[in-house]
């Protein structure tokens, strides 16, 4: 290994990236009203109900991911600077790493379906009554403790 270092930049960089797992990083919002219900929604690309968010461009910061996410998808404007410290959520199995914003929604809070492209429907659901979930949202809400661990 001594000679690593005598190999050229791009060729050590090639090495390291083959041999290191990547990880697709994703950013998303629990949106919860007082009365407990979450926001959820309908994806054409998955099956079941998930979070409003997505996957992080190269070089974007998580916070800005899930403002951008959340203003497409639903049309809820977040402000950057109220958002709260996230979760991170790392599903190895999968490797995937979910940067989660737990975020409680006001009375003021309305979302309508931007994205007819991406997002079928959406829809308020309390705890007791949830949809059928995608696997990802099922993982996040478990690991953050929204639902029971199984």
């Amino acid at each position: 290994m001594a000679a690593f270092r005598y190999l050229p930049a791009p060729v050590r960089r090639a090495a390291v990236h083959a041999g290191a797992p990547s990880y697709t990083v994703g950013a998303v919002a629990v949106l919860r009203r007082a009365d407990g219900c979450l926001l959820l929604v309908d994806q054409r690309h998955s099956d079941g109900w998930a979070l409003p968010g997505g996957l992080l461009r190269r070089g974007e910061p998580a916070a800005a991911a899930v403002v951008r996410e959340v203003r497409e998808e639903v049309g809820v404007d977040l402000d950057p600077a109220t958002l709260p410290v996230p979760h991170a959520v790392v599903t190895a199995a999968v490797r995937r790493v979910d940067v989660v914003f737990e975020l409680e929604a006001g009375t003021d809070v309305e979302p309508r379906q931007e994205d007819d492209v991406e997002v079928k429907r959406l829809g308020w659901f309390p705890l007791d009554r949830l949809p059928a979930l995608s696997r990802p949202t099922d993982d996040i809400l478990r690991a953050i403790r929204v639902l029971p661990s199984r």
